[in-house]
């Protein structure tokens, strides 16, 4: 009762997020015809067009990164480690924050990327409703979507999206069947786009091995915390 007279008056906190992002998959959707037309060589070079661009916005940030971390290693054990690790957590912090900002102008056109090539894939198109998901997947943001509402889809678009800064991307499912079937269902959208995708299962010899050479990535739960 008291919750459903709080959003009365302040309004509901959910509504405003995706108010925000409503506009952005209009966006997304008048680029679909666009889309449409374009080959898949043509969708692989959009994928390469955002990493040059990423790579480039950010190459300054990138070689003082290295210098900072090498600083660091080279003062290892010494009253100045502590310093150190401040300044490589300074640039990491200012890195994240100029590869948000770019992956915020991309986002319409990579997402309408995964949704065309989702459809030639697997044969599935996102709604909007799960546009709406994937952006607030990718804001840091827990979202709740019941069964059949497409959680494996929607987690493509931030997949996608966040494997474009070349660090790769996680997805974590509750167990080694869902890791499977997830890469089998979705491996061939990013496939299309150019990126590597792999699955890591208890069964591995070393889950840790090869954790960063691939783009989107499908460990398990049990995975969580080796990364």
């Amino acid at each position: 009762m008291f919750k459903k007279l709080y959003y009365a008056v302040t309004g509901d906190p959910n509504e405003k997020v995706l108010k925000k992002y409503r506009p952005v998959v209009q966006e997304i959707n008048d680029l679909e015809a666009e889309f449409e037309r374009k080959s898949n060589d043509d969708l692989r070079a959009m994928t390469q067009s955002f990493q040059a661009r990423i790579a480039e916005a950010t190459t300054e940030l990138r070689e003082e990164l290295a210098v900072a971390e090498q600083e660091y290693l080279d003062v290892l054990g010494t009253d100045e480690q502590k310093y150190a690790r401040v300044e490589v957590d300074r640039i990491k912090k200012e890195l994240r924050k100029e590869e948000e900002a770019i992956l915020w102008e991309i986002l319409p056109e990579a997402f309408a990327a995964v949704r065309e090539a989702s459809k030639r894939t697997t044969g599935l198109r996102h709604y909007d409703v799960q546009m709406l998901g994937g952006m607030v997947l990718h804001s840091g943001t827990i979202a709740e979507m019941k069964t059949g509402e497409g959680k494996t889809l929607v987690a493509t678009l931030p997949l996608y999206l966040n494997a474009l800064t070349g660090r790769g991307a996680h997805l974590v499912t509750p167990n080694d069947y869902l890791s499977k079937v997830g890469l089998q269902l979705m491996g061939p959208i990013y496939h299309l786009l150019g990126l590597s995708a792999a699955v890591i299962q208890n069964s591995a010899g070393n889950p840790d091995l090869g954790s960063f050479l691939f783009d989107p990535e499908f460990p398990n739960a049990d995975d969580r915390f080796q990364y």
